[in-house]
């Protein structure tokens, strides 16, 4: 079996730099994926991002970065790295094309194929977040609602509505 290539991709109304800057800077990032990081994407850098509301976190090296065209990440490292990549077209002065590419999955046939089949879903997810907040400043909240269930303890009292 060829391994699978997971891949989404979307069009984003705003300049490339600015597009990529919400990618590298995870003051920006924060908005619409993962909760935190200890710092931002450096060629050769190593950082470790947190999604606080599930309780996980991922070793991330960066393997390439070039400003406003790529992006190479390894994650999931030690135990079970892949290959993430962004990509930065310009179609307009105020519009990139950003295409995220997830491979190198691990485990038997079903266990890559579902690898692969989650991690496009999780991008496009990402994708359309980073769409909303960077072109109208909306956290749509899609990484953190799309499993509920799955919500650490502490993170679940917060989705509490108030009255008032």
């Amino acid at each position: 079996m060829t391994s699978p290539v997971a891949k989404a991709q979307m069009l984003i109304r705003k300049p490339i730099g600015s597009v990529f800057e919400a990618f590298v800077n995870p003051g920006v990032t924060s908005h619409f994926w993962f909760s935190n990081s200890t710092g931002t994407l450096e060629p050769g850098g190593l950082v470790r991002w947190s999604w606080e509301m599930y309780g996980l976190t991922t070793d991330v090296e960066v393997k390439a970065l070039e400003q406003n065209k790529r992006i190479l990440v390894e994650w999931n490292r030690p135990s079970n790295p892949s290959l993430v990549e962004w990509t930065f077209e310009p179609k307009a002065a105020d519009r990139t094309f950003v295409v995220v590419k997830n491979w190198g999955f691990h485990g038997d046939t079903e266990q890559i194929v579902s690898a692969a089949l989650d991690s496009a879903s999780g991008f496009a997810f990402v994708l359309a977040a980073a769409k909303a907040y960077l072109e109208y400043g909306v956290e749509l909240r899609v990484v953190e609602d799309h499993a509920p269930d799955a919500l650490a303890e502490n993170w679940k009292t917060r989705l509490t509505p108030t009255v008032g």
